[in-house]
């Protein structure tokens, strides 16, 4: 039986010091307060900052566009797309129409729609009465087979459109259903629009009635411009090419901001700050916050987050669904120059795991700053967090080349603050209150830039759950 210093009779003399009366004077070895929300952050670490004077980084591109192939070409600032307009000519209805003020007015009036997995964008029977130009993902056409039975007639895919026929004036029905087999980015013009600025379009209204009058013949069986090819005989016929623009209005990245204001009652600052210091302390784990923060908004920011700026063009998608080898070299070949690493979520870096250990393949590791990181093809494969799991359970892995002489991906922010106390970070003393509560206003000021859209690509729709 274990005697404790209760279980001894309070008469009888004590022959040592009680453990209770000898902690009181000992001093206790304490960590640091802990936070388990934060994370390595490695796109923070992997991004070179560039410092933005004045607040704002403009990004001066050339414009480059394909006449003649068929399809159309988008640009997207953050989750707003646009069509290029001098594209429109690539719509049987408009090819020649040379009047770029009037075609910039006429793709400012096409409206961005966003569909999920399985939604009917358009009904078989219903008034075909809008043109719809597909910016982003895949689109069944769905309709009656030779047999009677529902069958898929087409696929429609990034660059083309449907409905075009409409800019001559209202048809009849549809004659198929489109749903999206992907997330769809469309965008639509509806027969009223377009007549509202047709009125004041000049030669527009002329143009289009003399192509629907006798410029079918201009495209080919599968939707797309006819070449004329010139062969055996004298002459110089015109030939498709492409030409390249400026951007007339370059984008300018302005930097965002992460704030909050610390609170710390000055009996707190005055009287515990043994053996640590409590108003660093509460500053420290307050930056974490915000880094933690602005690493998230670096991600998934509607106007400057990578995932929502990478170009239409380099958003790419599984083959199967589970991240696979073929999928990474895939992503690889979007971002060919120099990448940097890869980024995704620690559950998918563990899909990744399982599918090349499916294959007997089992990815190398690279040094990273001191640190053994999982890689593919010699480039690192980083663990980001911010890049979310959807509900059912999939993800994105993002592939970044990184710096601004590679024309990469970039981190902006603007160092020299008045009480700055990182780069980038200010920390300014805003008073004492009447309740003796002092108070900091802790401000964190960035942004990211995509110089070339080749620096960023994202494969999507990455199942990370699905069970062999």
């Amino acid at each position: 039986m274990t005697v404790t210093d209760s279980d001894v009779e309070t008469d009888q003399p004590r022959r040592s010091l009680a453990t209770a009366a000898a902690r009181n004077l000992a001093t206790t070895t304490k960590s640091v307060p802990q936070m388990q929300g934060i994370s390595s952050r490695w796109l923070l670490k992997v991004l070179p900052w560039v410092q933005a004077a004045g607040g704002a980084y403009r990004v001066n591109r050339r414009l480059s566009y394909a006449l003649g192939d068929g399809r159309l070409t988008f640009t997207n600032t953050g989750a707003d797309v646009q069509v290029i307009p001098q594209e429109l000519t690539e719509l049987p209805l408009l090819r020649g129409f040379e009047d770029v003020e009037v075609l910039t007015a006429l793709a400012g009036r096409f409206e961005q729609r966003e569909y999920g997995v399985g939604d009917v964008i358009v009904e078989a029977g219903r008034p075909q009465d809008e043109v719809y130009l597909i910016a982003h993902g895949k689109v069944n056409k769905v309709g009656r087979g030779e047999y009677g039975d529902q069958t898929v007639l087409g696929v429609l895919a990034n660059g083309d459109y449907f409905g075009d026929r409409v800019l001559a004036g209202p048809q009849d029905e549809w004659d198929f259903t489109a749903k999206a087999v992907t997330p769809v980015i469309a965008l639509v013009l509806s027969w009223s629009d377009f007549e509202a600025l047709n009125g004041n379009a000049g030669g527009l209204r002329a143009h289009v009635q003399r192509q629907h009058a006798g410029g079918e013949q201009r495209q080919n069986a599968h939707g797309e411009a006819e070449i004329d090819i010139a062969s055996g005989h004298a002459g110089e016929p015109d030939l498709p090419g492409t030409f390249v623009d400026y951007e007339l209005a370059p984008r300018e990245f302005e930097l965002s901001v992460a704030q909050t204001v610390l609170k710390v009652h000055s009996r707190v600052a005055d009287l515990y700050n043994q053996p640590m210091n409590q108003v660093e302390q509460q500053l420290r784990l307050t930056i974490e916050a915000l880094r933690e923060r602005q690493e998230y908004e670096l991600v998934n920011n509607r106007e400057f987050g990578l995932l929502h700026n990478a170009d239409l063009k380099h958003r790419i998608h599984t083959r199967s669904g589970p991240p696979t080898p073929d999928d990474l070299d895939e992503l690889l070949g979007v971002v060919w120059k120099e990448p940097t690493a890869f980024l995704a979520h620690p559950r998918v870096i563990a899909a990744i795991g399982r599918e090349f250990n499916k294959r007997g393949l089992y990815p190398s590791s690279v040094d990273l700053g001191g640190h053994q990181v999982p890689a593919w093809r010699g480039v690192p494969i980083l663990p980001c967090g911010k890049i979310e799991i959807s509900p059912t359970r999939t993800s994105s892995i993002m592939l970044l080349r990184a710096g601004e002489q590679n024309q990469g991906v970039i981190g902006l922010h603007q160092t020299g603050l008045p009480d700055e106390y990182q780069p980038g970070l200010s920390v300014r003393f805003m008073g004492i209150d009447d309740k003796a509560i002092i108070s900091y206003l802790v401000s964190a000021y960035y942004s990211a830039a995509i110089l070339v859209p080749d620096a960023l690509g994202v494969l999507e729709h990455v199942e990370i759950g699905r069970e062999d």
